[in-house]
């Protein structure tokens, strides 16, 4: 069996490899490719895409891996070679659906399309990746139709990001916090306006980027196996578990842009290079879905880079570089400015109580729009009048309305955006499992130190990878399934303090 695990392995190495070449070349379309590199680059990324997929797709792996079930059942489930067998399994089972041919297609086009996106955006002009934006929708519907049997069409696209997990789950989940959180932000938003002005004055972009660099070295983000760059929508990539790569994005009038953007994508690299490192080149050397990388991701930028203490100890290094802008600004002040609740249009600058209901808007879209019951054409109005429903705020335009995020316009359409809430939700009942384990952590973070807290969520989360699914890394990290009840406590918690609610 040992000869076996290691062809096994060997195979895996490749696709792995080869997805990582994939990632670098998509990296760099997204930083450093020249304007008119893009047509190019779209077929190279659909050159390594139907390669890999050939690979990983290559009947001897689905020998081997039916020559090591019965080795597998001898094994302890959460042993690191039944855990490699059965992913591997499922990403075999998956991928044999799905002609090579398609994949291809599909990465070729998602770069066409990214590359539109990126001058349709700044320019306002939703119908140059309209037609786009209607192939996607097709390709997804046909991705979809490789996996027959569904409930909802999404479902098959949801598997790919957060594995178990189904539209008729997440809507009930959705609609759950969606009805506790209205009355909250009805009550906030009905008070005085928050004076936040001072956060929108010119701040250096240089010295904006040094300051998020330093809290992320405390954090436990290693600059010897990652770095970061400019793009225009800030995300975080990998191309081995020794080279995890962030960007982010600058608003020199706006403080906490790349701050918090900063913050957000080194929780999802600290997760990675947390990842046990004998997984490297295996299935396993990934998160364990989406939602559970987006709760470390929010867990960093918000339970600690909100968090007052967190402020007690960095406020007085911003005020240091920013003078002339903070000299006269308390921490109070600061701290109630960047926890402002308000009704906005930009899912990434959303606090913390109203930002559910923009993955929660565009998750509805998705599903219409593969429903066939919304098409694409018809999205900036339907975009327009959920946000004013939902959000109580019409888009002026559509480059801060249905451009703005983009996640469509890299990617297929249904998976991506019930992360973001999955994954608040998650971290508030991980973090309060490491505060049971560890009540001293909030004092530390009041003293600028983390290692006890990364050590715990590297110990608990992180080492595994994708070893278990997210519903299994809840059972074992807190002893229960997805709940909201941590999450909307922590909430009405710090916003009751916040706002001086009854």
């Amino acid at each position: 069996m040992n000869t076996k695990v290691t062809e096994l392995k060997s195979r895996l190495a490749e696709v792995y490899d080869l997805n990582m070449i994939g990632a670098l070349l998509n990296w760099d379309s997204s930083t450093y490719m020249p304007l008119d590199g893009a047509p190019a680059r779209g077929r190279q990324m659909g050159l390594i895409a139907r390669i890999g997929h050939e690979k990983m797709t290559d009947p001897a792996i689905g020998r081997l891996l039916d020559e090591l079930h019965a080795y597998e059942e001898s094994l302890p489930y959460d042993s690191d070679e039944a855990s490699l067998i059965r992913v591997a399994r499922r990403e075999y089972e998956r991928a044999i659906r799905v002609p090579a041919a398609f994949m291809a297609k599909l990465q070729e086009h998602i770069a066409e399309t990214f590359d539109v996106w990126t001058r349709a955006r700044p320019a306002n002009d939703f119908k140059r990746v309209q037609g786009m934006l209607e192939k996607t929708v097709d390709l997804s519907r046909q991705l979809a139709s490789y996996f027959p049997g569904y409930q909802h069409i999404i479902d098959p696209l949801i598997s790919y990001s957060d594995y178990g997990m189904k539209a008729a789950d997440i809507r009930a989940i959705f609609a759950d916090l969606r009805n506790q959180l209205l009355p909250l932000i009805k009550t906030i938003t009905s008070q005085d306006d928050m004076d936040d002005g001072f956060l929108h004055q010119p701040y250096s972009t240089e010295k904006q980027l040094a300051f998020g660099l330093d809290v992320i070295k405390l954090y436990g983000y290693d600059f010897n196996r990652g770095r970061q760059d400019l793009t225009h929508h800030p995300y975080t990539t990998k191309f081995s578990l020794s080279d995890v790569r962030i960007t982010t994005r600058v608003k020199e009038n706006d403080l906490c842009e790349a701050l918090f953007g900063t913050l957000h994508e080194s929780g999802h690299a600290i997760y990675e290079q947390g990842i046990n490192l004998a997984y490297e080149g295996t299935p396993l050397a990934s998160g364990a879905s989406s939602g559970v990388h987006e709760s470390q991701s929010r867990t960093w930028e918000n339970l600690i880079g909100r968090s007052r203490g967190f402020w007690e100890f960095f406020y007085p290094k911003l005020k240091e570089m920013f003078p002339t802008q903070l000299s006269s600004i308390s921490v109070d002040r600061y701290y109630r400015a960047i926890n402002k609740v308000q009704r906005s249009l930009i899912r990434t600058d959303a606090d913390e109580v109203t930002y559910n209901l923009h993955p929660i808007i565009r998750f509805d879209l998705e599903l219409r729009m593969l429903e066939g019951t919304l098409e694409v054409r018809d999205l900036p109005q339907a975009w327009d009048e959920r946000y004013a429903n939902d959000i109580g705020i019409t888009p002026p335009n559509d480059r801060d309305g249905v451009l703005q995020d983009v996640h469509w316009y890299s990617g297929i359409i249904g998976g991506a955006f019930q992360g973001y809430t999955l994954g608040n939700i998650m971290s508030a009942q991980f973090y309060a499992e490491a505060v049971k384990a560890h009540p001293e952590i909030n004092e530390q973070i009041a003293s600028g130190e983390f290692t006890t807290l990364s050590a715990w969520l590297k110990q608990a989360i992180y080492q595994h990878g994708a070893k278990f699914t997210a519903d299994e890394l809840l059972h074992r990290v807190t002893g229960q399934g997805l709940s909201i009840e941590p999450y909307v406590t922590y909430l009405k918690n710090k916003y009751s303090s916040i706002y001086k609610l009854g």
